[in-house]
């Protein structure tokens, strides 16, 4: 098992501001827009270099959306900014129509997604998103690991061409991608070659399933881990060359069961040879309040979670 260390948490919403802070410096279309969220969004180091570049839009998320498609008219590529919930299921109708049916080039980057958010509670901790997003014709639905990871993400998503949906978080987690590493939109990291079982994992599940991978090794297992950081495009080349090598799979994310990263793998394999697949994800139920890994724990999203589903995956292989 390859050994991935640390030496600093951090949240991967500064990860976003991070590559604001770049794109702000090196794009003078890009302009950022937020829904009465700056703080949140880490947006204040953009605002300050580009104040002439910034609108405040104000609890009003629908419009936003609204005014990003219109921006990209005049060659502009406007970030919309909010929290994942208000940025996806309060104005789906919105993207639908003005972003996604119109093909704009508005990047909708929303933070707080998941169970992670926290103690904010259920009617903030939106895990449908990813199945809403990747449903839209032309969309590309990003969730990157790691503060460097989003950084990158964002950056990448500035110079591509279309609708991206970019999802990140509140809580720190561990650092441990390269600070300089180059973000290819819909191609899959391998984090860990191995030859038991493969482990597909996004966002901030990429850290479980490293530690889950440890443990497994532990017990002589041996885990091949991907990061798919890029939830559409879906780097089907990886994943069927990793499953054809193992046998069996376990697909970890912090969203809802149906129609996330698993739903989409799933997808893929029903049309060739199906796999023994086992689903790390929330089973139908909405989140509650609570710290980040009380919820974590409950909601059978950690480490020994992947585990467990590595283990019953290789049981049904045999």
């Amino acid at each position: 098992m390859k050994k991935y260390t640390f030496t600093e948490k951090k949240d991967t919403r500064s990860g976003f501001g991070a590559g604001m802070q770049v794109l702000g410096q090196t794009n003078p279309n890009v302009v950022a827009m937020c829904a009465d969220l700056v703080g949140s969004l880490k947006l204040d180091t953009f605002i300050k270099e580009n104040p002439e570049r910034f609108i405040q839009c104000g609890i009003s998320e629908a419009n936003m959306i609204g005014m990003a498609a219109g921006l990209t008219i005049g060659g502009k590529i406007p970030f919309a900014t909010t929290f994942a919930n208000f940025g996806s299921g309060r104005v789906y109708d919105q993207i639908r129509q003005s972003v996604a049916y119109s093909d704009k080039n508005v990047k909708i980057a929303v933070s707080h997604a998941g169970l992670t958010l926290g103690e904010d509670g259920a009617t903030h901790q939106i895990l449908e998103d990813l199945a809403m997003m990747r449903a839209l014709p032309g969309m590309t639905v990003i969730n990157p690991c790691d503060y460097n990871q989003t950084k990158a993400a964002t950056i990448a998503a500035g110079e591509f061409e279309g609708p991206v949906y970019l999802r990140f978080g509140r809580p720190v987690i561990p650092v441990f991608t390269d600070p300089d590493q180059k973000f290819e939109i819909g191609k899959a990291w391998m984090v860990n070659e191995g030859a038991d079982v493969s482990i597909f994992a996004t966002g901030h599940l990429v850290w479980e399933a490293i530690q889950a991978g440890e443990m497994l090794e532990a017990e002589g297992i041996d885990a091949e881990i991907i990061n798919i950081h890029t939830i559409k495009p879906l780097d089907e080349k990886a994943i069927l060359k990793s499953v054809k090598k193992t046998g069996c799979l376990v697909s970890a994310e912090e969203h809802q069961v149906a129609g996330g990263l698993g739903g989409a793998i799933a997808e893929l394999l029903i049309q060739g040879t199906p796999y023994p697949q086992e689903f790390i994800a929330v089973k139908d139920s909405f989140g509650e309040s609570g710290t980040p890994a009380q919820l974590m724990e409950k909601y059978g999203l950690t480490a020994k979670d992947i585990v467990a589903a590595a283990k019953r995956a290789i049981a049904r292989k045999k």
